[in-house]
């Protein structure tokens, strides 16, 4: 049974998540407040968490922040708040997806089984060792790491799998919705926007000068492209 956690103040809406997640075979544990919240989240074993942004105590961009730290899981975002820079300053603290009340529960069920069928499908052991190097930067996809000058950097899951997926297929042009459905799977949920926040997450980490791209290369009104 994949466990899911909860991390919402308002009790009728974490019970009703609750109540459509356990029909469709999750366990559920609930968090009403950023603290407790934190503290299950990096003590437990959950397989993907449900967090609000406007919660009390310690706000939802802390607590992520502070997860993302500790743990690679899927974070699904649940906000009231349709403002692209909240959304944008979610993401960029390592959340993989968003969902803005209202919701439809199918949805919000549909979500969670696509984001864990993903996770666990990137995650699985891999058939062969492979490994791209290209100059400076070694991405090793057995062991999910990233090197970069020697040094090995820090990526969360959808920023590994995006620059996998760019460096296995260097010098083609990709789309912002073609990597979204590719990587993301949702063709009918989130926008492309989640795309633009990884790519630029992606740069701070690896380019020297984010404005002079050495790997990642923005095409002007067609997508992205990585350099050889």
């Amino acid at each position: 049974m994949k466990s899911i956690l909860i991390v919402e103040d308002e009790r009728l809406i974490a019970e009703l998540q609750r109540d459509y997640l356990e029909v469709h075979g999750f366990g559920v544990d609930i968090a009403e407040d950023g603290e407790n919240g934190l503290r299950l989240a990096l003590t437990g074993n959950y397989d993907l968490i449900l967090l609000d942004l406007m919660i009390p105590r310690i706000g939802g961009f802390e607590v992520c922040r502070k997860i993302r730290e500790e743990k690679d899981i899927p974070i699904l975002m649940v906000t009231a708040k349709k403002e692209d820079i909240d959304i944008i300053r979610g993401l960029g603290l390592g959340a993989d997806d968003y969902i803005t009340k209202p919701f439809k529960p199918a949805e919000l069920v549909a979500r969670v089984k696509a984001h864990l069928s993903r996770y666990e499908r990137l995650i699985g052991p891999p058939k062969s060792k492979e490994e791209v190097s290209i100059r400076e930067l070694v991405i090793q996809l057995d062991s999910r790491r990233v090197f970069l000058r020697g040094s090995e950097i820090t990526l969360t899951t959808k920023e590994f799998d995006l620059l996998w997926f760019l460096a296995r297929n260097p010098n083609r042009v990709f789309s912002k919705d073609h990597l979204f459905e590719k990587l993301w799977g949702m063709n009918s949920f989130g926008d492309s926007q989640t795309v633009t926040v990884h790519i630029r997450k992606l740069r701070e980490k690896i380019e020297l000068d984010s404005s002079n791209s050495e790997y990642i290369e923005t095409v002007w009104g067609a997508g992205y492209r990585f350099r050889l």
